[in-house]
């Protein structure tokens, strides 16, 4: 993987130690990482940064996201709001791994009370490093587009 390769991260406040963890784990891997807040343990509401991390990978401003929260769940409901977005909420190396293969998953989000930091770093980078397989897996996220097109004028 490249420099030029973007990753947005953002977190509220109980995500906050881990998304530090990963944003320094990125940076020394010579990946660009575009932190998105929260800034300390000060108590803050999820959506503002689940939204601007899934904003900003349907955008293409970054080509990928993570999301750190306690349980996650919060997050991955606000990102998969976003049209073009496919946030998968992952506790195990080997979700992470098929959230790529099989669906594409454009944004990663891990809870911080399930995953801890030596499992976070690993879910990160076998993650950042697994292909999507396309194949029938396509036609199933043909299928989630159009869906999304539909309910957009809703």
């Amino acid at each position: 993987m490249n420099c030029a390769f973007e990753i947005a991260v953002g977190c509220d406040h109980g995500g906050y130690r881990l998304k530090e963890v990963l944003v320094r784990h990125l940076r020394k891997k010579g990946l660009r990482v575009l932190d998105m807040g929260a800034f300390s343990e000060e108590s803050m509401d999820y959506p503002d940064t689940a939204y601007k991390v899934a904003r900003a990978v349907s955008g293409r401003r970054a080509a990928r996201g993570i999301l750190v929260c306690k349980s996650g769940i919060g997050n991955c409901i606000v990102a998969n709001k976003v049209a073009g977005v496919r946030a998968a909420l992952c506790h195990e190396v080997k979700a992470a791994r098929l959230s790529r293969q099989h669906n594409d998953a454009n944004i990663l989000v891990l809870g911080s009370l399930f995953v801890k930091d030596a499992l976070a770093k690993k879910m990160v980078d076998v993650w950042l490093a697994t292909p999507f397989e396309g194949g029938r897996h396509a036609r199933r996220l043909k299928k989630i587009e159009k869906i999304e097109r539909m309910n957009k004028s809703r």
